[in-house]
């Protein structure tokens, strides 16, 4: 299959390309940069240069591709309603040039899935639809879904390998600039997680395996680590005392990721359906 993949050159699409690549798929990478060029040259694959917001050079890429693997997202936290609009509008975009029967693979998260606390989060909950959460990926893809093209949504937890360990790194800084490592209540909330290889093979098996209409995946393979364990092995680590917190005081401690703790931990996630390579996939 021939395969566009933006973000190619980030955590998970360095990864995914090299997967992909490995099973024999024709891959195009996105990148914006003279060193994110060289490292797509070096994998094999062909180069797109192009930039998130340019909606034109989103259209480029994907054009003629039977499977476009939308991974890119910014991460400038200080600037996070804006970029929830800016990954719409690339959806809409990539959409708009696939074909009815194409594959379009969309990136969302587990904490994106509605539910109350202590309810587990499975691929048949719908997104959540609130105004203080402004990423909505799941509800442009479906309105693509309506002309045709198929739509996979990947719903990510935390990805971790040795070097990266999604939004973790950023509660540890926070202990390590404090001086101590809390837990907010009882420190029960969970967080699920699953490895790096896994998720690229996630991917990969959804290019290769989505049918058509509208497919939900989790990429869970550790349903919930709780909030109380992560906090009491950062302070092992960095050797500071450990604490609750409450809610109130959340924000004097970890600043802009100060809802991310109460919110993201509440949803626990688990992949239902069946299982390839030792990760869950959900089929419906």
């Amino acid at each position: 299959m021939r395969v566009f993949v933006t973000g190619a050159t980030g955590f998970i699409g360095t990864e995914l390309v090299k997967e992909l690549v490995k099973a024999g798929h024709q891959v195009r990478g996105m990148t914006r940069s003279d060193a994110g060029v060289e490292q797509l040259k070096a994998a094999g694959v062909e180069v797109h240069r192009g930039e998130l917001t340019d909606l034109e050079s989103l259209k480029a890429g994907a054009t003629g591709m039977d499977a476009v693997v939308h991974l890119a997202f910014s991460h400038d936290f200080s600037k996070f309603a804006q970029n929830a609009v800016d990954e719409q509008h690339a959806i809409e975009a990539l959409g708009s040039v696939l074909e009815p029967g194409k594959l379009l693979v969309v990136t969302s998260g587990t904490g994106l899935a509605t539910g109350g606390p202590g309810h587990l989060r499975t691929e048949k909950d719908p997104p959540v639809d609130q105004p203080t959460i402004p990423r909505k990926p799941e509800q442009t893809a479906r309105k693509i879904s309506e002309k045709g093209v198929h739509v996979a949504i990947v719903r990510l937890p935390q990805v971790h390998d040795t070097h990266k360990q999604g939004l973790v790194p950023y509660v540890t800084a926070a202990a390590r600039e404090k001086g101590v490592s809390p837990y907010i209540g009882d420190g029960s909330n969970r967080w699920a997680a699953a490895p790096l290889h896994a998720v690229a093979e996630l991917y990969r098996l959804a290019v290769e395996k989505t049918g058509a209409g509208y497919t939900v995946y989790h990429a869970v393979q550790e349903e919930g680590v709780s909030m109380k364990e992560m906090a009491e092995t950062i302070g092992k680590g960095l050797k500071v005392p450990v604490v609750s917190i409450t809610p109130e005081e959340a924000p004097a401690h970890f600043g802009w990721l100060a809802g991310l703790p109460g919110w993201i931990c509440r949803r626990r996630a688990s992949g239902r359906g069946r299982r390839w390579g030792g990760i869950r996939l959900g089929l419906g």
